[in-house]
C-alpha cells in the first residue's frame, strides 16, 4: 500500500468520525429487506429498453409525499430549488469512467451515475464542511433502507442534546433521522470508510456546504440513487481541478414545425 493512499485512508476516516455520519460504536448490517431488493436492482448504466431516457430535471410529481415502508416522507417544494439541483439526465462523456460508476462532483454539488452512450444521471447534493478534505475511490460496500444514526463520540461530548444516544443503540429510523431514508455506504479494500450517501430531511441544505457530515441528497433522490446502484459499484470522489469537464448543452435541432427538438 503506498503512503499516498494510506494517508488519504486516514485522512477520511478522520473526516467520517468528526462527521455525523456514524461511530464506530456498531457495524449496520444489510436488512433482510434490502437484500431482497439487490436482486431486483438495475445500474442506471443499463437501463431497459422501456426506460425513460429524456433529458432535463425530473417533474415536481417526483419530489412528491410518499409512503415508503412504513414512513411518511413529506413532498419536497421543487419550485423552491434552484432547477440545477433536480434530478435530470445530462450529457456527460468526460473522464472515461466505465458505465456504473457513481462520480461525487464535491465542489459543484453534484452526483453523476455514468450512463452508456455519454450520458450520466444528475442529482443535487448537499456536502458537509469536512466533505472538502477528502478525494478518492470506493465501492458501495453496504446499503440501508431507513438506516439508524449513531452519531459520533465527538459529536455527543459537544452537544448535550445528543447525549440520550451514548448508549450506543442510536437514532431510530424516520423521516427526522439525519441519514433519512436511504444511505450507502463506502468500503475501501473490504473496510468500511465511515463515508456515506445518505438522504436528508433537509431539502434546503442541497446546492450547500452545511455543517459536519457527508454526501446528503434529497430523500426522494437517494430512494431514486438506490434502486439503481448496485452493491459494489465504484465511486470517485473529486474535489478542485481534479472535475472533470463541465458537462455539455444537450444539442437541438430543427425540424419541419421550425421548433426543436432534444436529440437522444
Amino acid at each position: 500500500m503506498s503512503r499516498k493512499f494510506l494517508a488519504a485512508s486516514l485522512a477520511l476516516v478522520a473526516i467520517a468520525l468528526s462527521s455525523g455520519c456514524m461511530s464506530t460504536t456498531e457495524k449496520p448490517k444489510l436488512t433482510a429487506d434490502a437484500t431482497a431488493a439487490v436482486a431486483r436492482i438495475t445500474a442506471y448504466a443499463a437501463p431497459t429498453a422501456y426506460e425513460d431516457r429524456t433529458f432535463g430535471a425530473a417533474p415536481a410529481e417526483s419530489y412528491a409525499s410518499l409512503d415508503d415502508d412504513g414512513f411518511h416522507l413529506p413532498a419536497i417544494p421543487a419550485s423552491k430549488i434552484d432547477p440545477k439541483f433536480l434530478r435530470q439526465r445530462v450529457v456527460y462523456d468526460a473522464g472515461g469512467y466505465e458505465e456504473g460508476t457513481v462520480v461525487v462532483d464535491t465542489p459543484h454539488r453534484f452526483l453523476y451515475v455514468i450512463e452508456r452512450g455519454g450520458t450520466a444521471m444528475r442529482y443535487g447534493i448537499g456536502v458537509g464542511k469536512d466533505g472538502f478534505s477528502w478525494a478518492g475511490e470506493a465501492k458501495i460496500g453496504d446499503k440501508q433502507h431507513w438506516p439508524r444514526w449513531f452519531p459520533p463520540m465527538e459529536m455527543i461530548d459537544r452537544r448535550k442534546d445528543l447525549e440520550k444516544f451514548r448508549d450506543g443503540k442510536g437514532m431510530d429510523p424516520g423521516p427526522s433521522n439525519p441519514l433519512g431514508s436511504r444511505a450507502l455506504y463506502l468500503h475501501q479494500n473490504g473496510r468500511d470508510t465511515l463515508y456515506r450517501l445518505h438522504g436528508t430531511p433537509e431539502w434546503q441544505s442541497i446546492g450547500k456546504a452545511a455543517s459536519s457530515g457527508c454526501i446528503r441528497l434529497m430523500n426522494q433522490d437517494i430512494i431514486d440513487l438506490y434502486e439503481r446502484v448496485p452493491l459494489e459499484a465504484r465511486v470517485v470522489v473529486l474535489q478542485g481541478a481534479e472535475r472533470m469537464v463541465a458537462p455539455k448543452p444537450v444539442k437541438t435541432r430543427k425540424i419541419a414545425s421550425n421548433t426543436t427538438k432534444k436529440e437522444g
